[in-house]
């Protein structure tokens, strides 16, 4: 597309889409960032621009705003602790594919990332509830006609400097695995644990048609990703 992506990026103060976010400010392929989110990210850029909402089902109040995207990063998500399975369907494939739906109607042609995690059950029928609820919500994005699609089955990331997570069970996670990720990068091989600029390469580069996949396995974005 000429002059750039215009991508539309949701749950950019989650750490992924904290690490995504600041390689799509970085990366010269893209041209803009409309960060879609409950408030702000906190990050001031002149190729950021932010739409705030409550409502992540309905947007029909929003086409004025989602209007002129080439690509859609999906980074928004929560844990399956504590939540039965119809709502964990709610929160993540009914709102995904709410959010996919209205940004295709108004985009034709456009490409669409997905966050999954490595681990998802594309047979949408296994024994482990969230496997089962995201390999649903990537045969669902799967069916419909993006020109690119990414399911992106992310297994770890390194936080991107500066990133401190709102959960306290992930900053708890992280003071603990933090100064291991190195080792288990080396020991679990390649892909396993990402850093922020590969992800987001591999993202870019699904949403430009260079990919191969459209399932994306961790070594595959390793490879997709490698600078």
């Amino acid at each position: 597309m000429k002059g750039g992506l215009r991508v539309a990026l949701f749950g950019a103060t989650g750490m992924v889409g904290h690490a995504v976010l600041e390689h799509c400010l970085a990366d010269s392929a893209v041209a803009s960032v409309l960060v879609v989110g409950r408030r702000g990210c906190g990050r001031s850029h002149p190729k950021l621009t932010e739409h705030l909402r409550s409502d992540f089902f309905d947007y029909s109040d929003a086409a004025g705003v989602l209007g002129g995207i080439d690509a859609c990063f999906f980074c928004l998500g929560r844990s399956s602790l504590g939540l039965g399975e119809a709502e964990y369907t709610r929160d993540t494939h009914d709102l995904t594919l709410a959010a996919a739906r209205a940004l295709l109607k108004l985009n034709p042609g456009m490409a669409f990332c997905y966050v999954s995690g490595t681990g998802t059950d594309s047979s949408g029928a296994g024994r482990v509830m969230w496997a089962r609820v995201k390999g649903r919500t990537e045969n669902d994005l799967l069916a419909l006609p993006f020109a690119h699609h990414g399911m992106v089955r992310l297994a770890a990331l390194v936080p991107t400097p500066g990133f401190r997570s709102r959960a306290w069970a992930t900053r708890l996670g992280y003071a603990v695995l933090g100064p291991l990720l190195p080792v288990l990068k080396r020991v679990l091989g390649a892909g396993m644990v990402l850093d922020g600029p590969t992800l987001g390469r591999a993202m870019v580069r699904v949403a430009l048609g260079q990919s191969p996949k459209a399932v994306l396995e961790p070594r595959d974005l390793a490879e997709l990703g490698r600078a």
